[in-house]
């Protein structure tokens, strides 16, 4: 069981995809379900989907189809526009400990808190316990080549009529 660092205690569901597609219509429904700011940290493995996953999200967000969504590994912040912007970080470049929080300051991963848009973070575990208030936070495992096991764990504000739909849409998926 996981708790939010103020001690909360989430709802959760677990939902397995069975190809890159099925993966980005979950980030698609998740994206099409918010509509306010909203901190996602994802967590998994190299190669486990958490891309796929946010090209899917950025579909639901309205992010233009010219846009190519791609890790922002070596950048580590990307940033879409859309009916909220985007802001995908990538965190697995970063050092841990103090150096890590200096690289984090330099490159204004602060800042984008401030913006009235989705930031998600890849690799949000290399960061200090408490230093990211997710609303939602999301653990990828991989399965096999093509399947997935998501769970998914929200925090504060609940979602009932999103999740409802995520469990009927990938109930026999």
């Amino acid at each position: 069981m996981t708790f939010h660092s103020n001690g909360q205690l989430p709802e959760s569901i677990e939902i397995t995809t069975y190809s890159p597609e099925k993966t980005r219509l979950l980030g698609e429904i998740i994206g099409q379900g918010i509509d306010q700011k909203m901190t996602i940290s994802l967590s998994g493995d190299l190669g486990a989907g958490k891309t796929v996953f946010v090209q899917g999200l950025a579909r639901g967000l309205d992010v233009p189809s010219d846009y190519t969504i791609t890790s922002p590994t070596y950048t580590l912040i990307n940033e879409y526009p859309g009916r909220l912007k985007l802001f995908h970080a990538d965190l697995y470049r970063i050092s841990g400990g103090i150096s890590g929080a200096a690289e984090l300051f330099d490159i204004g991963f602060e800042e984008i808190y401030e913006e009235n848009g989705v930031v998600v973070v890849e690799w949000a575990d290399r960061l200090a316990p408490g230093e990211l208030k997710e609303d939602l936070a999301i653990s990828i495992s991989t399965v096999d080549d093509l399947t997935r096991k998501f769970i998914l764990f929200f925090y504060g504000r609940k979602k009932p009529n999103l999740i409802q739909l995520l469990k009927k849409t990938f109930a026999k998926t």
